[in-house]
């Protein structure tokens, strides 16, 4: 199958993985389930770095017509001339299953991009997505590293379609003469997501995706900047001695304070996972020279706040 590529999005496309620090001689796994995003994401890829691309499709076996689907995908890249794959989970999904099964897949992807010596994942991640996440992270009361929302990278993870709209991206599918697939889940409005995108359909709003990605842009500038700036105050502010750890808020900032007491807590306890909610009452409880606990943790206030492992407590005689 020969595909004309369209020079403006190939152009597009490359310049965002040249921003994405992808290098011409890196090969990339492309995550291609069938659907337009995807579809778009892959054609993009093999116009732009040609040779360095492997499909992979994730059947997680959840619905009778994967397989198919699967296979599908597996034909559109024998006549691209792009390797692929087909993983399947190792166990049933079971659960809670958008979680599950987006936990299973980004392991299976993550396997398959060592096997295939592949440096980088490519997900088809785009700016309507952006927007849904934002406003879904708004209703939750999000704080400044929720609303950065989807970031183009997250380790070997790239999302290089983030400033393409789900618009573009089906049009080029169409233009390509592709036919693409469509997941029923995506229609279920018990998710969040799919309720989300049903309102941005339907209701008359003033929302853009693309003012979205720019606005996701300059929050996650923010959150990287907050970052920065507290990785130097644990080197300055934080003491650990003897299992405890002291640290100085004094003269800080209340968003820097949080950040520092959640490095603390992190620091006496790498599984700890605090909600926001208890992190705030942590926060007010030390910052008005109480003590409080949070797991096993004990946090006493003060100039100086102090964290100790709580004593393990005693079994019965």
């Amino acid at each position: 199958m020969q595909v004309a590529p369209n020079p403006d999005l190939t152009g597009r496309f490359n310049a965002a993985l040249v921003a994405l620090n992808v290098a011409p001689q890196e090969r990339i796994l492309v995550a291609v389930s069938g659907g337009p995003d995807s579809v778009a994401l892959l054609l993009l890829s093999a116009a732009a770095r040609p040779g360095q691309i492997v499909a992979a499709t994730v059947d997680h076996q959840l619905r009778p017509e994967s397989a198919g689907e699967a296979a599908y995908v597996a034909d559109i890249c024998a006549r691209l001339g792009v390797p692929h794959i087909i993983l399947t989970p190792d166990e049933p999904i079971v659960g809670n299953l958008q979680s599950s099964a987006r936990t299973a897949r980004y392991a299976l992807l993550q396997r398959a991009a060592d096997a295939y010596a592949c440096t980088h994942i490519a997900t088809a991640h785009h700016a309507d997505d952006q927007l849904e996440t934002i406003l879904m992270r708004l209703a939750r009361g999000s704080g400044v590293d929720g609303l950065s929302a989807i970031r183009t990278r997250n380790g070997p993870l790239i999302r290089p379609l983030l400033g393409f709209t789900k618009q573009a991206l089906v049009s080029h599918c169409k233009s390509a003469g592709i036919e693409t697939v469509s997941d029923p889940s995506n229609d279920n409005a018990d998710f969040a997501r799919v309720a989300m995108r049903q309102y941005l359909a339907s209701a008359d709003h003033p929302f853009s995706a693309e003012r979205a990605t720019r606005t996701a842009s300059a929050i996650a500038e923010a959150s990287d900047a907050l970052a920065w700036m507290t990785d130097r105050l644990v080197q300055e502010r934080i003491t650990a001695q003897n299992d405890e750890i002291s640290c100085d808020p004094r003269g800080l900032p209340a968003e820097l304070k949080r950040r520092l007491l959640l490095r603390a807590l992190a620091m006496m306890d790498p599984l700890l996972e605090p909600r926001g909610d208890a992190i705030g009452l942590v926060l007010s409880k030390i910052e008005n020279n109480a003590s409080t606990m949070i797991g096993d943790i004990i946090c006493k206030g003060g100039p100086h706040w102090q964290f100790a492992r709580a004593p393990a407590r005693r079994t019965g005689q």
